[in-house]
C-alpha cells in the first residue's frame, strides 16, 4: 500500500507562492509580447522553490548560464544554424567557460539555452531568439526573487527546526 505524505501549512504556502510566481511571470512575459512566455514561468518556478539565499544563488547561476548560452547561441546560430558538430563544440566551450568563471551549475542553463537557440527550428534569426530567451529568463528570475523576498516560506530546515521546537516541553 502507498503511504501518503503529510500536507501542512508550509506545503500549502510554498505551493501557493510557487503557483503565483508561475502565473505572474507568464502574464508579464505575455504583456511584453514574448513568443515563448512559458520560459519565464520555468525560471520563476525554479527560483521560487528555494529560500531567499538559495534563490539568489540559483538566480545568479541561471542568469549567468543563460547569458553565456544565449550569446553562444546567437553567434553560432547566426553563422552555422543547426550544425550539430558546431553545436557540440559550443556545448564543450560553454562547459569549459563556466568552470573557468566558477559559475557552478550555470553550465546546465548555458547548455539548455544554447540547445534551444541552435537546435530548435525557428523562423526568426538566432540573435532574436537569444534576446527573447534572455528577457524571458530575466522576467522569471525577477518574479521568483520578488515572491521569495516578499513571501518567505518554510524551507525544509525551518520545518525541521519548528518540529524540534514543538517537541521541547
Amino acid at each position: 500500500m502507498v503511504r501518503l505524505g503529510r500536507v501542512d501549512r508550509f506545503i500549502l504556502e510554498d505551493s501557493l507562492r510557487t503557483a503565483i510566481a508561475g502565473v505572474v511571470s507568464f502574464l508579464i512575459a505575455r504583456l511584453l509580447r514574448l513568443p515563448e512566455a512559458y520560459w519565464a514561468t520555468f525560471s520563476a518556478l525554479i527560483v521560487t522553490q528555494s529560500s531567499l539565499g538559495a534563490a539568489a544563488t540559483i538566480s545568479w547561476q541561471r542568469m549567468g548560464g543563460s547569458v553565456l548560452g544565449a550569446g553562444m547561441g546567437a553567434l553560432l546560430g547566426t553563422y552555422f544554424h543547426e550544425n550539430l558538430l558546431v553545436y557540440g563544440l559550443g556545448v564543450f566551450v560553454l562547459g569549459t567557460l563556466c568552470a573557468l568563471l566558477r559559475l557552478g551549475v550555470a553550465f546546465r542553463f548555458a547548455g539548455v539555452t544554447l540547445t534551444l537557440i541552435m537546435l530548435v527550428p525557428r523562423t526568426r534569426p538566432a540573435w532574436v531568439v537569444a534576446t527573447h530567451r534572455l528577457i524571458e529568463v530575466t522576467v522569471g528570475i525577477a518574479v521568483g526573487l520578488a515572491c521569495t523576498a516578499v513571501w518567505p516560506t518554510a524551507t525544509l530546515l525551518r520545518r525541521e527546526e519548528e518540529a524540534s521546537a514543538s517537541k521541547i516541553p
